[in-house]
């Protein structure tokens, strides 16, 4: 049965560099508009689910530019507050080989989502409107009165019985020297008011400070994220592991821990058109396969076929319906055309 899941978080506008040109070699600039919470409830949109966008765009032209975007990708923009004059920035220069893809950010603390007043948004109406809601370490990384409002609308949310879903994300660059012991409380705060959460033993290890003996990483896994779950009251972990190879192709593997089960997915291996946003299907992937109630055997290959496919179309928001998703899984002929 279809749910309503409403998002928490900045809308960025994306500039991308065609090709794999540098910003030093380029001269042109296409323009989208994108962000985490942005790309999940899009995805899940195409899923069947209704999308709300909680946040604040600048009342200019470009406040209305990135609105009327976000309604060509399904999105409920009707909780969107307009308010303060500039939006955040991000630069993308797509890697190739041994050059990784670079984002740089510009004019981001000082963008409206990120100066929202206290009172901005009526969490109450949105809490009581709502199935669940989705949270980023993106998002959390801002400033202490963005913190504020993630805390304020999950207390919310569970007040009313609706789910919070958090994604670690965590992003040295936003939290400066020392990121890790700065980022470290306001993560156990999240963890504690989250039920569904996307991390890994890295994001145990490195935020939580968490450690190990164990060497490979899915030792490791099994290791820390039970005790992750159990510590915080988590009722679902999710995550990927990736591999880079030396074709500029990667591999996928999914995996969730549930009802104290680790699962994993296959490992999938593709070609790489355009990687950023490729987390954020995997994690709509996650969080539609709990809704519907799928097996976690499911979900998992469900969610890990849902990134592959958001790494074969240009811009962050994931594109592919369920039933692309599905198709997928089935391992149908790369190259064929629909006819």
């Amino acid at each position: 049965m279809p749910k309503r899941i409403a998002a928490f978080g900045e809308v960025m506008m994306r500039l991308q560099v065609p090709g794999y040109e540098t910003l030093q070699q380029g001269d042109t600039l296409k323009y989208s508009f994108s962000g985490t919470g942005v790309n999940v409830v899009s995805a899940l949109t195409r899923y069947g689910h209704t999308g709300w966008l909680i946040t604040r765009l600048p009342d200019n032209p470009l406040g209305t530019a990135a609105t009327v975007y976000l309604r060509k990708l399904g999105i409920d923009t009707a909780r969107i507050v307009r308010g303060g004059k500039y939006i955040g920035i991000y630069f993308l220069e797509n890697g190739f080989g041994a050059r990784p893809s670079r984002v740089t950010y510009t004019n981001r603390l000082e963008s409206s989502f990120n100066t929202a007043p206290e009172g901005t948004y009526d969490f109450a109406e949105v809490a009581a409107g709502i199935d669940g809601v989705h949270f980023c370490g993106i998002t959390l990384a801002m400033n202490d009165g963005v913190r504020a409002q993630m805390k304020s609308l999950a207390e919310a949310v569970k007040r009313r019985g609706g789910q919070v879903i958090f994604d670690c994300n965590y992003r040295p660059s936003l939290w400066g020297e020392g990121g890790y012991a700065k980022a470290k409380p306001h993560y156990e705060e999240m963890l504690r008011l989250a039920d569904i959460v996307m991390m890994n033993e890295k994001d145990a290890m490195l935020t939580l400070g968490m450690s190990t003996t164990k060497r490979e990483r899915e030792e490791q896994l099994a290791e820390l994220i039970p005790g992750v779950a159990a510590e915080y009251g988590i009722s679902l972990i999710a995550g990927t592991h990736r591999s880079i190879h030396g074709d500029n192709s990667h591999s996928l593997r999914g995996f969730i821990y549930k009802d104290g089960r680790l699962v994993f997915s296959e490992r999938l291996t593709f070609s790489v058109y355009d990687r950023i946003g490729a987390g954020d299907a995997f994690a709509s992937g996650i969080i539609h396969g709990e809704l519907e109630g799928f097996a976690p055997e499911q979900t998992v290959r469900f969610a890990a076929a849902a990134g592959m496919l958001a790494h074969t179309v240009p811009g962050d928001t994931p594109m592919a319906t369920e039933a692309e998703i599905l198709r997928a899984m089935k391992q149908a002929s790369p190259g064929d055309v629909e006819r």
